[in-house]
């Protein structure tokens, strides 16, 4: 039987991804938030796949149809223009939307660009000579910014050739099989800005504020054996999840009210503000109540003069932190890489070297073997 259960989850995969149906789209923070999440429901039935809390999704997504209509517009081509990608041919307009990266720019296209245009594009093409400033110029820019701004002579062909594959974007799973079955859970932060004259989505969370209920989008599981409970169900867990980084915790909680898990949960989360951004406030409320969340510390950074996060947080109840650790807990960090979880790792020293009474290089070294014995797991993006 070993076989069968290890082909199961290949049946889809990033080369072949299940097109599976959006059940729900709900915005979770309030009218006044500055932030703009989703909580996506994704059906998988009939797909027979299987994840597990701490995968992600990966989900393929289509571009916004204005904006690819706009770039048609700037550069004089017909999107209903024949045109090849690998082996398929379809029309221009459908492979800018289903295929190609729009968002997301990087220098390989402008030098592709740049070379197929019929006339010099003389200020990108010095950009090509200078890498350094050529990244600096994309740092801010789509690919949409840099045609507006310097449209070219192109054939369709040629656009198609300048641009590389749709990669897919991989979101934490915010949910567990055992409770919600044959569907899929994501917590989606919006990405947009405004600059050059326009507005920008990113290319998935774009496509999920777009969604009506009903869409198909092409999704698989990418396994995450980096972020995963505890074996034992009696063993402590302590989860850093400010923002979206909740979304593999509520997963997690999930799993052990299915495991009947009897160890204890503590969950630590930040955001803005306590009435606009609490995500999953009344979930959370309620497993404290029944006792499946120990406890639960939050650090609503903007509701008082001094911003507070959840760094700090830990820093406050340092005592705590290292009794859990010295208990057997699992320690788990989700969200930002650049700078929450180096905050976080820092606090986490300082409170391991007053605790432990020892200096920063023994506290290092005790995190170290923390992680070695995966019980100091993150999934930072």
């Amino acid at each position: 039987m070993p076989g069968l259960s290890a082909a199961a989850p290949t049946a889809y995969s990033k080369r072949n991804p299940f097109t599976a149906e959006i059940s729900e789209v709900q915005k979770i923070t309030g009218r006044d938030s500055t932030k703009d999440v989703r909580h996506v429901e994704i059906s998988l039935e009939g797909s027979g796949l299987t994840y597990q809390p701490g995968d992600s999704l990966g989900v393929f997504f289509h571009n916004d149809t204005e904006a690819v209509q706009a770039m048609l517009d700037a550069l004089g081509l017909d999107g209903g223009a024949e045109v090849t990608l690998g082996e398929q041919t379809k029309t221009l307009r459908a492979t800018l939307t289903e295929d190609l990266e729009l968002t997301q720019s990087y220098p390989g296209f402008v030098e592709k660009y740049v070379g197929a245009a019929a006339e010099p594009v003389e200020a990108l093409a010095a950009l090509v000579e200078d890498k350094p400033a050529l990244r600096s110029f994309l740092e801010q820019r789509q690919i949409y910014d840099v045609v507006h701004e310097h449209p070219a002579r192109i054939t369709a062909q040629q656009l198609v050739d300048s641009l590389r594959k749709m990669q897919p974007r991989l979101y934490s799973i915010a949910s567990s099989q055992s409770e919600v079955e044959d569907e899929v859970h994501l917590t989606v932060g919006v990405v947009e800005w405004h600059g050059f004259g326009r507005a920008h989505l990113g290319g998935c969370s774009g496509h999920v504020r777009r969604a009506q209920e009903g869409e198909e989008v092409r999704v698989y599981v990418e396994p995450g054996d980096h972020f995963r409970l505890p074996q034992d169900p009696s063993v402590p867990t302590i989860m850093i999840g400010p923002g979206t980084g909740i979304a593999p915790f509520r997963a997690f909680l999930q799993e052990r009210e299915a495991q009947g898990a009897d160890g204890d949960n503590w969950v630590i989360f930040g955001n803005p503000h306590f009435t606009q951004d609490f995500l999953y406030q009344v979930e959370m409320q309620a497993y404290l109540r029944s006792g499946l969340l120990t406890r639960m510390d939050v650090a609503f950074s903007r509701d008082q003069a001094e911003k507070v996060y959840v760094q700090h947080r830990i820093s406050q109840h340092g005592a705590e932190v290292f009794d859990w650790l010295e208990r057997g807990a699992h320690l788990y960090v989700c969200g930002d890489a650049t700078r929450m979880a180096k905050d976080v790792h820092a606090a986490l020293v300082e409170v391991v070297a007053e605790h432990g009474r020892m200096d920063a290089e023994a506290a290092e070294d005790y995190l170290a073997a923390l992680r070695d014995g995966k019980r100091y797991q993150r999934d930072v993006y």
